[in-house]
C-alpha cells in the first residue's frame, strides 16, 4: 500500500486519475490532501472542507472480474467501511442516507464519490473518494453538516482515523469474495436513513411525494413504497429526501 500526502490539491480523485495516465500505481494507492480546493460530491456537487481539519482522500482499487451491473456494490462496501469505523469511535445515531452519505442523527458527516474505469462489461479499476468531517466546527450555511468533534465534543487524530478507515475498507474488499453481494446489500439496507418511516420527497419535476423507503434494487436504485402500496425505483437525483 502506497500513501501520497499532499498539502493541497484540487481533488484527490482527479489527482489519482491523472497519476494513472503517467504510471500504473499499485493497488490500494491512497492520496490524502491537507486541503482540497475543488472537492466534488455526487453528480458534480461541491464538497466544502476546512484545511487541516478533516479527512479528504482517495483510494485506487483494481479488479480482475467485476461486472458493471454490480458497480453499486462499491458504494455499499465503502459506506459500510465508513460506518464501521465511526461505530468503533462511538459516534451516535449512525445511518446511511442513500446513496452514500453517512449521517449522525440528521447531520451529514461524510460523503463518498466512486468513479469507475470501464472496459467492455467490466470495471477495471475504481477511484474511491471519501470526505469525512473530523475536527471542523463551522460550516457556514450548511445547516445539515456536522463533524466528529461537534458531535463527540473532542478532537480526533486524523492519521488514526484514516488508518482505521483504510483498514476497514481493505477488510471489506478482501471479504467480498467470501460474502454474497446480497448479504452486503441487506446489511446496507438495514442502515438506511428513514427506512420504513413515512417520509416526504421531491421528484425531478419538484413535485412533493410521500412514501416509505423500503430498500434498494440490485442496481442501487432507491425503492420507495408510494400510495396504494405501489413500489417504485428511483435513480440518484430523480428523488430528493426532504425528511
Amino acid at each position: 500500500m502506497r500513501m501520497i500526502k499532499l498539502d493541497a490539491t484540487d481533488s484527490t480523485n482527479a489527482y489519482l486519475k491523472n497519476l494513472m495516465l503517467s504510471e500504473k500505481p499499485e493497488d490500494f494507492t491512497i492520496v490524502v490532501a491537507n486541503e482540497q480546493l475543488n472537492g466534488r460530491g455526487q453528480m458534480g456537487t461541491q464538497w466544502e472542507s476546512e484545511a487541516g481539519k478533516n479527512l479528504t482522500f482517495s483510494v485506487l482499487k483494481y479488479f480482475d472480474n467485476f461486472r458493471i451491473q454490480d458497480q453499486f456494490l462499491l458504494n455499499i462496501i465503502t459506506s459500510l467501511a465508513v460506518y464501521n469505523t465511526l461505530k468503533k469511535l462511538f459516534v451516535p445515531n449512525l445511518s446511511i442516507k442513500w446513496p452514500n452519505d453517512i449521517l449522525s442523527g440528521n447531520f451529514k458527516i461524510c460523503g463518498i464519490l466512486v468513479e469507475n474505469n470501464l472496459k467492455n462489461d467490466k470495471i477495471q479499476s475504481s477511484v474511491i473518494g471519501i470526505g469525512l468531517n473530523v475536527n471542523q466546527l463551522e460550516f457556514g450555511n450548511l445547516k445539515t453538516a456536522s463533524s466528529l468533534k461537534k458531535i463527540k465534543g473532542r478532537s480526533f487524530n486524523l492519521d488514526e482515523v484514516l488508518s482505521s478507515l483504510v483498514l476497514n475498507l481493505k477488510t471489506f474488499f478482501e471479504e467480498i469474495e467470501f460474502k454474497k453481494a446480497n448479504e452486503l446489500r441487506e446489511h446496507y439496507e438495514t442502515l438506511l436513513f428513514r427506512k420504513d418511516k413515512p417520509s416526504t420527497f421531491k421528484d425531478s419535476d419538484s413535485n412533493l411525494i410521500t412514501g416509505y423507503i423500503r430498500g434498494i434494487s440490485t442496481e442501487g436504485k432507491l425503492v420507495v413504497e408510494l400510495e396504494d402500496f405501489v413500489l417504485k425505483q428511483f435513480k440518484f437525483k430523480e428523488l430528493e429526501l426532504l425528511y
